[in-house]
């Protein structure tokens, strides 16, 4: 406990915050404890205490998350120079197995979770299926084959930040296009599976995560398009037809009338956008190469907004 307790500059006893539903207290020495059961090094420690800062931010609604009848989990993407220090990768495999940073850092997160906040299934959490996501959820960009500026910059920080940002998301899921040589097609199918009427982004105000492939990232920019264009293009072409929406099961007026967009519930040619604010498209460059493969994590609800925050290591 001393040596990870060395991995910060905070008083063992200052209090973070207190976790829900069952509002345990998370002091810097309780997250050390947990972030020693998960198995990481020291110099992780200031990555967990951010995450689980970003985490208690009332707006991302980590009360609800907990005991959701969802799937969805706390994704923590990091940026900035201490992430590359520690390792955490964002590069080939990046969501699965083999990397000690992002497994222990996201898995330190989950046991703070459950056993301060009490989000244990049949519990408090009601999850129907859980999700693989729900054990570790933590990546970093991969800034090294990026062709544009990072997500922290995007939100709003300096280059050189070092930066959590928390979001609300299904687990990844991969779009994977081998075949298209220039942006328009890509976005074809990648828009599809944004806007699918199985996910709650066509239905609600809520976030999605598109994690780009450095190949597919590439290819946008060889084309002449910016991060910026490249967003744009991908809010104009996520929509489904209302009369789509109108025959599915999930359909409800009394949630439609409270999209913020001007939409006639009359017209069943309206075409339906996914993304409902530029700010609920959260980008980012992610996974190997090669490998024209793309990551989308669909949002939660639209009571949940994303976190981003600097932290010192």
């Amino acid at each position: 406990m001393t040596a990870m307790l060395s991995g910060t500059r905070l008083e063992a006893s200052k209090v973070i915050g207190l976790v829900p539903p069952l509002m345990g207290e998370a002091s810097v020495e309780a997250i050390a404890a947990h972030a020693v059961m998960a198995g990481c090094e020291p110099s992780y420690l200031p990555v967990v205490v951010a995450g689980l800062r970003a985490l208690l931010a009332p707006k991302l609604n980590l009360n609800g998350v907990q005991g959701t009848m969802h799937s969805a989990a706390p994704l923590i993407i990091v940026n900035g120079p201490h992430m590359k220090k520690i390792g955490l990768h964002g590069g080939t495999g990046c969501f699965g197995p083999g990397f000690r940073a992002n497994a222990t850092i996201g898995r330190a997160i989950r046991l703070i979770l459950m056993n301060l906040g009490g989000g244990v299934p049949v519990s408090a959490s009601m999850s129907t299926f859980g999700s693989p996501a729900r054990y570790t959820f933590c990546i970093a960009e991969n800034e090294a084959e990026s062709p544009w500026e990072p997500l922290s910059v995007t939100r709003g920080f300096h280059q050189d930040d070092d930066v959590v940002t928390a979001v609300m998301t299904e687990a990844p899921q991969g779009y994977i296009d081998d075949y298209s040589k220039e942006p328009e097609s890509f976005f074809v199918g990648l828009t599809d599976k944004i806007s699918t009427l199985g996910s709650l982004n066509i239905w609600l105000k809520t976030q999605v995560v598109v994690a780009l492939g450095p190949d597919h990232a590439r290819m946008c920019a060889a084309a002449g398009l910016s991060k910026e264009d490249v967003h744009r293009r991908i809010m104009e072409l996520a929509r489904r037809p209302l009369g789509e929406l109108k025959n599915s099961g999930y359909w409800r007026e009394e949630m439609a009338v409270k999209w913020p967009i001007n939409a006639d519930l009359q017209d069943d040619s309206f075409m339906v956008p996914a993304i409902k604010d530029e700010d609920d498209l959260i980008l980012l460059v992610a996974g190997g190469t090669p490998g024209p493969v793309t990551a989308v994590m669909p949002g939660w609800v639209d009571g949940s907004e994303a976190v981003s925050a600097t932290y010192q290591p």
